[in-house]
């Protein structure tokens, strides 16, 4: 039984690296010379479907499409406060198919 239901808001840590980190890096940390940074951004995802493998297909706000193992460490449930402050963030769930 998945603790994740299509419909669900989730909240999936991302790791990136650039030269620019934007506003909403958290955890930023310069490379030996400076010239690069690497951090994680918080993505606000919506679960389109639970798979029967266990994977969950994830819905970003602009449509696109990712497939995440439900124990992935990145993976959370969205808390109250989250999708409270961030409700635009998340994607419509009207959207959700």
């Amino acid at each position: 039984m998945s603790r994740y239901q299509a419909g669900d808001p989730v909240v999936f840590r991302m790791s990136k690296a650039s030269s620019h980190p934007g506003r909403r890096a958290r955890s930023v940390d310069a490379a030996p010379r400076g010239e690069l940074y690497t951090y994680s951004v918080d993505k606000f995802w919506v679960v389109a479907e639970v798979q029967p493998d266990g994977k969950l297909l994830l819905k970003t706000r602009r449509g696109k499409e990712h497939v995440v193992a439900e124990g992935d460490a990145r993976l959370r449930p969205a808390r109250w406060w989250e999708k409270l402050l961030y409700h635009d963030r998340f994607p419509k769930l009207e959207n959700v198919s």
